[in-house]
């Protein structure tokens, strides 16, 4: 295990002072390593967790020729190009059984969606496009060649082959997959565990009276909702004063319980209170100045109470700027740590609605809002005013507009990159 010293040496340009976004998540995908333990969970129980092995697929999917639509299955190579086919139907074959019987030349057979193909049949024309006359139908030229409407044994899964892989984020999808397999269960990664508090003087508490110089904490709540969005086990463990006994007890607590902490508030340069220096007595921890906007003090390190070291995530105090820094660093390493290979989030392109003022050296995340226009193309306007402690901003938006470290200013019209919130927040 590399400390954070050795990490840093590793990094072409590293600076604490000024680190880019794209340096951060270098170190950090350094930093943290999946957890190793493995537990055994049912189909009913896989949505949101990580495969810690590939599934194997027992069968083949389909298990055999089938048709895909209600209609007539016959032989392909009769039809003949701008001629109609004239066939006479020998039975029905239904889904769930294979339809016994031979099918001579010029037959076909009835046959339901999901049937199996009956032996010689290799097309399927949808009921819709013949006209049935007593025991024939007639085929119009032209509407189907050979082969058309057959799902071949096979063609979504084969048996034997991987059907999913080691590390994939299981969705509603692959639940669907599995079961299709009959797999009644699957082997997954364990829940992540990650310990969160609010630290300072001047947060309340819910339940506790308005006072003079005090705000109500937010950041609990919505550091709460991220990591409960992610599958992860949240331990809450609430506001912690700024006081060195309760913030050591709080620390050594969460270490002991967690894969990782995360805090918010008292990273930032100059800070008057203890919550940095409770920070370095404990662990290795790196104290950064990130090139961003909103989100520049972080935190980063290990503490280690347990021989199990926790990874350590101090963010800053300000609403937004918790949910930014969370969004394009927390995140990414702790989907590493619960053994997915996801990657980054999408970035879209959308024209700009305005203006955007951009000094290059930094990476800027505005609140932004993405709207569809009548040519189908995106549009992105800010939501307006871009402070660091504007939550509400981010309630209005439904994704954050992208500046890159080397971009400068933004010209009405032109195109930016976009992160949207859906699925993520």
């Amino acid at each position: 295990m590399k400390t954070i010293e050795q990490i840093a040496a590793e990094l072409q340009g590293y600076d604490p002072k000024s680190l880019s976004a794209a340096q951060v998540n270098e170190f950090l995908d350094r930093l943290v390593d999946p957890v190793a333990d493995v537990e055994t969970v049912s189909v009913f129980n896989a949505l949101g967790r990580v495969l810690a092995e590939d599934v194997i697929s027992p069968i083949s999917v389909p298990p055999h020729d089938n048709s895909a639509m209600d209609g007539f299955a016959f032989e392909g190579r009769q039809l003949v190009r701008d001629q109609p086919l004239r066939l006479r139907v020998a039975g029905t074959a239904y889904a769930g059984k294979a339809w016994q019987g031979a099918v001579r030349a010029g037959e076909c057979i009835k046959i339901m969606t999901g049937a199996i193909m009956p032996a010689g049949m290799d097309t399927v024309v949808p009921l819709e496009f013949v006209r049935i006359e007593d025991e024939d139908i007639e085929i119009p030229a032209n509407v189907v060649q050979p082969g058309d409407n057959r799902r071949l044994l096979g063609e979504d899964l084969m048996e034997g082959r991987a059907a999913l892989k080691k590390g994939d984020l299981l969705g509603p999808a692959a639940m669907g997959l599995i079961a299709s397999l009959g797999l009644p269960e699957l082997k997954v990664f364990r829940r992540l565990k990650v310990a969160y508090f609010s630290t300072g003087d001047e947060i309340l508490s819910l339940g506790e009276p308005p006072r003079e110089g005090a705000v109500y904490d937010s950041n609990r709540y919505t550091v709460f909702g991220l990591l409960h969005r992610m599958g992860i086990e949240v331990l809450d463990m609430g506001v912690i004063r700024d006081e060195p006994v309760a913030l050591e007890a709080a620390f050594r607590q969460a270490a002991e319980r967690a894969d990782a902490i995360i805090t918010s508030g008292g990273v930032s340069m100059g800070e008057a209170d203890h919550t940095k220096a409770m920070m370095k007595q404990l662990g290795d921890v790196a104290f950064w100045r990130i090139a961003m906007r909103p989100g520049r003090p972080m935190a980063v390190g290990r503490l280690d109470q347990t021989g199990h070291p926790s990874i350590l995530f101090g963010l800053p105090g300000n609403p937004v700027a918790v949910m930014v820094t969370f969004l394009a660093f927390v995140r990414p390493a702790l989907q590493r740590m619960m053994g997915s290979r996801a990657t980054p989030p999408i970035l879209l392109k959308a024209r700009c609605g305005e203006a955007l003022r951009k000094k290059p050296g930094r990476t800027e995340y505005q609140r932004g809002i993405v709207t569809t226009e009548p040519d189908g193309s995106l549009k992105v306007r800010i939501t307006g005013n871009q402070g660091s402690g504007v939550l509400r901003s981010m309630v209005e938006a439904n994704g954050l507009i992208v500046l890159h470290h080397h971009q400068g200013h933004v010209a009405a019209g032109d195109e930016v990159d976009v992160m949207m919130f859906d699925g993520v927040i």
